[in-house]
């Protein structure tokens, strides 16, 4: 199950279906995973900013946060995305905000399939398979 909530913020996330259908299952898919349970938390800076503290011991704001339950194939995870700070990244890089926020839900996707951030070359590695993704699953 693919589910969308918001935690404190009143941000309206639009053509949910065709996200799920166009872009979630097929990322997956590509990554050879199935999609299990899926849920999609959208909040503001300063909820981010919290969990961040608490769950993660880091005290700096965040655009996205994944908690893995991934079993086998099955991705499976909470990801709590900052609304704000995807519209900070988006006026900050020169791009829509829905590029943007695709970006981030690639990212959090892309943690549940077992890619990492930490380094410099798992950096690398995540950032070229949102731009391949970003390139290739259609945009609305």
């Amino acid at each position: 199950m693919i589910c969308f909530f918001n935690e404190d913020t009143p941000f309206t996330l639009t053509g949910k279906k065709w996200l799920v259908k166009t872009q979630i299952i097929s990322l997956a898919e590509m990554e050879n995973k199935k999609p299990g349970d899926l849920c999609f938390i959208f909040c503001s800076d300063n909820f981010l900013l919290e969990m961040n503290k608490k769950y993660l011991n880091h005290d700096y704001y965040t655009d996205v946060i994944t908690f893995d339950y991934t079993v086998d194939n099955i991705i499976s995870g909470d990801i709590f995305i900052s609304v704000e700070r995807v519209h900070e990244n988006a006026h900050r890089f020169g791009a829509p905000f829905s590029h943007e926020l695709r970006r981030v839900i690639y990212h959090g996707i892309l943690h549940l399939c077992g890619y990492m951030d930490k380094s410099d070359d798992e950096q690398r590695t995540m950032r070229e398979k949102e731009d391949f993704y970003l390139k290739t699953l259609p945009s609305i």
